[in-house]
């Protein structure tokens, strides 16, 4: 009983330093979610239309799945986003993200709506440079920051001009505990939780022993292994994991 245990103490606590910096031994894809938001600006409207997100992640062009259309930025504003995409992405070095626009751009001033002009330079695309290594099993969040006050620019001959002022910046939205208990046909249940008193639970996988705590914020964990059979009648404790 107390060999069992001590094992698994150890194969938990290495686990979490070996998802630190394992970036893609398992081949699995990690999970990108892209956010649009607004500083404000003293429009009564900024309309912008999306047509498209493209990401380039090991050299590879993706074009990714955006539910778009025509997003007044000026209801983005004060925390509140929109969710351009969700989805899986290969595991690998996210270099660039290009956010692409339709025609129908538009702002409202004075009550009067007044079409956007973009630049012909800028009508491939928006392309921000980043590098991000995605690991796998991890989630990403990507906020594309859209400054409508510095974005506009009125001409002399009262023609507004669409030059965006956009900044990209990423979170690592969750992490994650990888670890594995012997003997498998303990089926043992595994809660981790948080200094807030969150608990996140899977049970080991009964043939391998393998198990994984997904979708965990950052910060230190309690890991409790509780058997699930009569045979193991203990339980186990580890404290202070950091994710």
């Amino acid at each position: 009983m107390k060999t069992l245990f001590s094992v698994l103490g150890t194969l938990a606590f290495m686990a979490v330093l070996m998802i630190s910096c394992d970036r893609n031994e398992s081949g699995d894809d990690a999970r990108l979610r892209l956010y649009l938001t607004d500083a404000p600006g003293q429009f009564e409207e900024v309309n912008v239309d999306i047509a498209g997100v493209e990401v380039i992640i090991d050299g590879t062009r993706i074009e990714l799945d955006v539910e778009g259309g025509v997003v007044n930025l000026l209801e983005l504003t004060n925390g509140r986003q929109t969710l351009l995409a969700d989805q899986p992405v290969p595991a690998g070095t996210l270099s660039q993200v290009r956010l692409i626009l339709g025609e129908n751009n538009s702002v409202k001033v004075d009550g009067g709506v007044h079409s956007l002009v973009t630049p012909s330079a800028q009508q491939s695309g928006l392309k921000f440079n980043v590098h991000r290594d995605f690991v796998p099993e991890f989630a990403y969040d990507y906020i594309i920051d859209f400054d409508a006050a510095r974005s506009i620019v009125k001409t002399g001959s009262a023609k507004y001009i669409l030059k965006p002022v956009i900044r990209v910046f990423s979170e690592v939205a969750s992490g994650a505990i990888k670890g594995n208990v012997f003997p498998p046909e303990a089926k043992t249940l595994i809660h981790a939780i948080s200094a807030a008193d969150d608990t996140s639970s899977t049970r080991a996988d009964s043939v391998s022993g393998d198990y994984v705590l997904r979708g965990l914020p950052e910060g230190f964990y309690t890991l409790k292994f509780i058997p699930d059979t009569h045979r193991y009648d203990d339980t186990a404790t580890i404290e202070n994991v950091e994710v």
